[in-house]
């Protein structure tokens, strides 16, 4: 197997919302997209897969040495293989994949997050850097792109955390920020044993909130120059947006089932923007 077909197997595996806009994408800045999550999904996996967490810290200390040396020119790894030449055609730098290491380390290190200031700062890690360097593979002429990026990618890690809440209890970890349980008055071992309650829902529904607002000040921020290039992220933004309205809708079932959307509708999804630009 080619370095090649590694990723395109890693990102097609996934059965992620974010294959479905690629798939739009010129063969050269797919390629590069391709490989870009999938060391992503390499270093998420050994947090969310790795039982152990010291294995898992041991396997991350190895990922950083490897991002290390692959920028000195000696990627072992298939994933770093397909990705390096890549990197200087568009930007992909080394801090932001220490950084996306980083992020996967705070899994490993903590299970609460005090407020919706420390939760942010995950965000950043595992989802806004990933915006950034996505949208330079994409095509970006704007820096102000950057930073529609990063509010996009706080957008889509926050869909995650409603989408997960009970998948992440089943692992002992509550992404919604302690302060919020309390303002709610949702105790922490409800969430770990999956009650839900009106309260829950009203916590929920916040959060809920949050993440809308946060799609419409991405879109607010994109400027006019990029956004036909930057079609393959408002593809995410369209699907995820669309997951989170089927939560509401739902009442925020996602303690003990995980809501979806069929391939079919993500793929229509997908079409729309890129035929007819509509969210």
């Amino acid at each position: 197997m080619t370095p090649e077909q590694y990723v395109q197997d890693k990102a097609a595996a996934s059965g992620s919302s974010f294959y479905y806009a690629f798939l739009f994408l010129p063969k050269p800045r797919r390629a590069a997209i391709t490989a870009f999550y999938a060391f992503c999904r390499e270093i998420d996996d050994v947090v969310d897969e790795v039982t152990d967490p010291g294995v898992a810290a041991t396997k991350l200390a190895w990922w950083r040495t490897e991002v290390a040396q692959s920028y000195a020119g000696q990627p072992h790894h298939p994933v770093m293989q397909a990705l390096m030449p890549h990197a200087a055609t568009y930007g992909i730098e080394e801090r932001q994949l220490h950084e996306v290491i980083e992020g996967c380390q705070m899994d490993l290190d903590q299970t609460r997050y005090l407020d919706f200031l420390a939760l942010r700062r995950y965000c950043h890690l595992v989802a806004g850097v990933v915006g950034e360097g996505a949208a330079r593979i994409f095509g970006q002429s704007d820096p102000r792109t950057t930073e529609y990026a990063h509010k996009l990618g706080l957008a889509l890690q926050l869909t995650n955390i409603i989408r997960d809440v009970g998948e992440d209890a089943l692992r002992g970890r509550i992404y919604l920020p302690v302060s919020e349980l309390q303002q709610f008055d949702v105790k922490a071992h409800e969430i770990l044993n999956r009650v839900h309650s009106e309260r829950f829902v009203t916590l929920m529904k916040f959060q809920a909130a949050r993440a809308h607002t946060a799609y419409d000040e991405a879109l607010a921020l994109l400027p006019p120059a990029d956004r036909r290039m930057q079609k393959p992220g408002l593809m995410m933004a369209s699907i995820y947006r669309t997951l989170l309205r089927e939560i509401e809708r739902d009442d925020f079932q996602v303690l003990h089932q995980r809501v979806s959307l069929t391939p079919v509708r993500k793929l229509w999804l997908a079409w729309r923007v890129q035929a007819l630009g509509k969210l």
